[in-house]
């Protein structure tokens, strides 16, 4: 395995542990390069299945228990995190107008959200190379994901938030596991922008190639809990879009390996406030424009600039997706619908519900297609809007009858 410069027309290679975030020629993101065409598809699916009943703690992450697809270390920062479940939408799919949806729901992670299948090997690649402190911009997950890992690795964490737009819960938690805060006026883009001047800091934000790798195991955990069955759809919520990055490259490595033979369209979904790559997607224009304002109630995607979304285009393109964008009203009606499921989520993981009612009002998906919606993450990662969402519910409930 080796690093190479994510630019197609570049291609620039790097050694796999040279310190390296963006190519020196060109400027782009770096991509860990794996060689899946060697894989014996057998014999992973096999070997796979089998880690399930193992207690060894590489075996016991959704992560590591797919390691020949990833970076290789002798010793791994873990928290046991993946093997999320893939719950079947009862009420949502009827009220989307579907009838083959199930959510994978990456809430369900040590920390509350997907970063952590990122962390586990960004943290490792860290402590691998000699890193003594770790730092992240964030809109809160990667925060908190960030300080968990960096307390198993007894690193020195520090994260720049964007000062009032993260949600309490997650500031919490990283303030639980020991990390310095910073926050920086501005939005995330300020505060990742502030983040990459501070020199002797590891960075371990989705820019990081070693993340991603991480993140892409949730479509081999995915394939895997369908019998390697292919859904028609995979549908993600976009922020800094490093997740839809991850799960293009992961289904060009499934289908290199012989593991699926063909791939899911992968849609993309943001929030219309923070819309760049939506906009980007509708205009055909090559190039993104970062906005400058992004606002939206789903904070997780409140991002102008995302850093990613070369990767994630190519990701799209490559599957036949799309990319589209939702209404915050239309955000906050999808996730009253998945918690009425009994599933819950944070508002941006909503965005996919969403959007498959939108979609399937206008037609553009036909009902029997199979749909699996990605929730990011948990719904207590922002029980403010749930608070101030309910109406008078939860102050009537709150209230001390004499």
């Amino acid at each position: 395995m080796h690093l190479r410069c994510s630019n197609e027309q570049c291609a620039t290679t790097f050694d796999l542990h040279e310190r390296v975030l963006s190519c020196h020629r060109c400027g782009d993101l770096l991509e860990v390069v794996v060689d899946a065409a060697t894989k014996n598809a057998a014999a992973l699916k096999k070997l796979w299945l089998e880690r399930r009943g193992s207690y060894a703690p590489k075996d016991a992450s959704g992560v590591w228990r797919f390691r020949e697809l990833l970076p290789s270390y002798d010793d791994v920062i873990t928290l046991s995190e993946g093997n999320t479940p893939l719950v079947r939408g009862q009420k949502s799919a009827d009220w989307a107008g579907v009838r083959n949806l199930r959510f994978k729901h990456l809430g369900w992670n040590p920390t509350g959200s997907f970063k952590d299948l990122g962390m586990t090997v960004g943290m490792t690649e860290a402590k691998f190379v000699g890193a003594k402190a770790v730092g992240c911009a964030s809109t809160g997950n990667t925060s908190a994901s960030l300080a968990a890992y960096a307390a198993r690795a007894e690193l020195v964490a520090k994260v720049y938030l964007p000062a009032g737009k993260a949600s309490t819960n997650k500031m919490a938690q990283a303030v639980d596991f020991g990390a310095e805060i910073v926050q920086v006026e501005g939005n995330f883009d300020r505060a990742l922008d502030a983040l990459l001047e501070v020199r002797d800091l590891y960075f371990l934000n989705s820019i990081n190639p070693f993340r991603l790798e991480g993140q892409k195991t949730a479509m081999f955990e995915l394939l895997e809990q369908l019998e390697w069955r292919v859904p028609d759809y995979v549908v993600v919520p976009g922020g800094n879009l490093g997740n839809s990055s991850a799960f293009g490259k992961a289904f060009d490595e499934l289908k290199a390996a012989g593991l699926i033979d063909r791939v899911p369209k992968l849609v993309v979904v943001q929030a219309e406030g923070a819309n760049p790559f939506a906009w980007m997607w509708r205009s055909g224009v090559e190039e993104l424009e970062p906005q400058e304002h992004p606002e939206t109630v789903a904070s997780a995607i409140r991002i102008g600039n995302p850093r990613s979304w070369r990767k994630s285009l190519r990701g799209v393109k490559s599957t036949g997706g799309f990319v589209m964008d939702v209404t915050d009203e239309e955000i906050g009606e999808a996730k009253a619908m998945i918690g009425r499921d009994g599933i819950g989520c944070e508002p941006a993981s909503a965005t996919t519900l969403a959007a498959l009612r939108k979609l399937s009002e206008s037609g553009k998906i036909d009902r029997d297609a199979v749909v699996i919606a990605v929730l990011t993450g948990h719904a207590l990662k922002d029980t403010d809007f749930i608070v101030k969402n309910s109406g008078n519910e939860l102050a009537a409930l709150s209230e001390v009858k004499a």
